[in-house]
């Protein structure tokens, strides 16, 4: 990268902070400003020529690792129980037949070579991401109890989705070289449950010697922080190099961590996740300046096509059929089925298909630039005036024995809304309210 669009990255970063809560009053989030900018930088740099693949690869994984570590480490489960019904329904039955509905159609619509091209298109634009409707999640009329299942459905769900994926990929990458058989899918089972003991491992025993130091006044205060974002790439890492699934290891650690850290986990999770949040907004540039020019050369109508029904019936029928028997009204059934937008796990995805697959990975990414390019505008536009609408029609309770606060009443919060998801009470009021890290005012709301 020249020095020019060096200071230009800067330069936007700053200003992004700076001016970010007027911004989303407008309906601009991050992550449309920063893939805008990729796209200006395109035009003034060659990064076809000058972006190292492998550097690339290292930014987007270290931000998708702080992301699934950060998630799982914020949920309570004393939260999960409130709602267990809905999230078991969301993410064990809708999401997996989001699957199989989008492999079918890109088996169909795309003409995928193969049963395992097919699956990982459908399992990598299965997972969504808060953070292109981060309005959504602060909005103080939409009702505390609906961002917060919007919420926790987009921090788990793509820790479930992962294992598809990687088997997918490993299914790929056999048929490709000829060398398919159940000694490469056992081993890529193997990695997943691998990646799952040392994250286990990892992350439980990073949380209960945080635990510990910090009751014995041990623990420095100010390095705590980086400790815990260590820690999660330490999971990552040590997965990898024991020829585990370091992004499962990095999703089990955060939840091993979430649960043994007692209550000085949170203020350390909210360092990891202002992090990934300020990286994640480089990886939005970098897809605006690599991704969206690959694009231009691949578009189709066939590939437009999926990308509008992977963000509307693909996603839309699944949640709506699994959701059936639940009391919530259609409004809302629509209004969760609407807001899955694809993000920060899709790209990642797309990226671990290019290193797996090469030249033969180009339609699948392709069309996975397509449906988060179009996620980002369509969600990214919609997300303020839906959920003013959507919350001054939706006052009255959503579930019996569970009353939802009018919009009015949410209304006077506005300013400092409270955590979707408190497991504990959170040290630092500004961790409160944030959507997927995608550098949106700090703001995040993952449980």
């Amino acid at each position: 990268m020249t020095s020019a669009a060096l200071v230009l990255t800067m330069a936007v970063l700053f200003a992004w902070g700076a001016f970010a809560a007027r911004l989303e009053r407008a309906d601009l989030t991050a992550p449309m400003a920063f893939v805008g900018v990729g796209v200006l930088l395109a035009s003034l740099v060659d990064f076809g020529g000058q972006a190292e693949t492998a550097a690339v690869a290292a930014l987007t994984e270290a931000t998708l690792t702080w992301v699934l570590f950060s998630d799982a480490a914020r949920v309570g489960l004393r939260e999960l129980r409130s709602d267990a019904g809905i999230y078991g329904r969301l993410l064990g039955l809708a999401l997996p037949v989001t699957v199989v509905v989008g492999a079918l159609c890109a088996w169909w619509l795309l003409g995928a070579p193969g049963f395992w091209v097919a699956l990982f298109v459908g399992s990598a634009l299965a997972p969504t991401d808060a953070a292109l409707g981060a309005v959504v999640i602060s909005h103080p009329a939409v009702p505390a109890r609906i961002r917060r299942i919007i919420n926790v459905e987009s921090g788990l769900n793509d820790g479930f989705v992962t294992p598809i994926v990687v088997l997918a990929l490993a299914g790929a990458a056999a048929t490709e070289h000829g060398t398919g058989g159940p000694g490469t899918m056992l081993a890529a089972a193997l990695q997943l449950a691998g990646g799952a003991l040392i994250g286990i491992a990892v992350g439980g025993g990073g949380g209960w010697l945080l635990r510990t130091t910090e009751r014995r006044g041990w623990a420095g205060e100010n390095l705590a922080g980086p400790a815990v974002l260590a820690l999660a790439l330490l999971a990552y890492a040590g997965s990898v190099a024991a020829h585990g699934n370091g992004f499962v290891a990095a999703f089990v650690a955060g939840l091993a961590f979430g649960r043994v850290a007692g209550r000085g986990g949170p203020r350390e999770v909210f360092y990891v996740e202002q992090t990934a949040g300020l990286v994640s907004m480089l990886v939005w540039m970098l897809f605006g300046a690599i991704g969206v020019p690959v694009l231009a050369g691949q578009l189709s109508w066939q590939i437009v096509l999926y990308a509008v029904l992977s963000l509307t019936v693909i996603r839309m029928a699944p949640v709506a059929l699994s959701l059936i028997g639940t009391r919530l009204g259609p409004r809302t059934v629509a209004f969760i089925g609407w807001f899955g937008p694809r993000g920060l796990a899709s790209v990642v995805f797309a990226l671990l298909a290019v290193e797996e697959l090469g030249d033969e990975a180009a339609p699948a990414v392709a069309v996975i630039v397509a449906t988060v390019l179009l996620s980002v505008v369509a969600h990214g536009v919609t997300a303020g005036p839906l959920a003013a609408r959507y919350g001054s029609r939706e006052t009255a309770p959503e579930a019996p024995g569970g009353h939802i606060a009018p919009a009015a009443r949410l209304r006077s919060a506005a300013a400092a809304p409270p955590d979707p998801v408190p497991s504990v009470p959170d040290p630092i009021p500004a961790a409160a309210e944030r959507s997927r890290p995608d550098g949106a005012s700090g703001e995040r709301g993952t449980p």
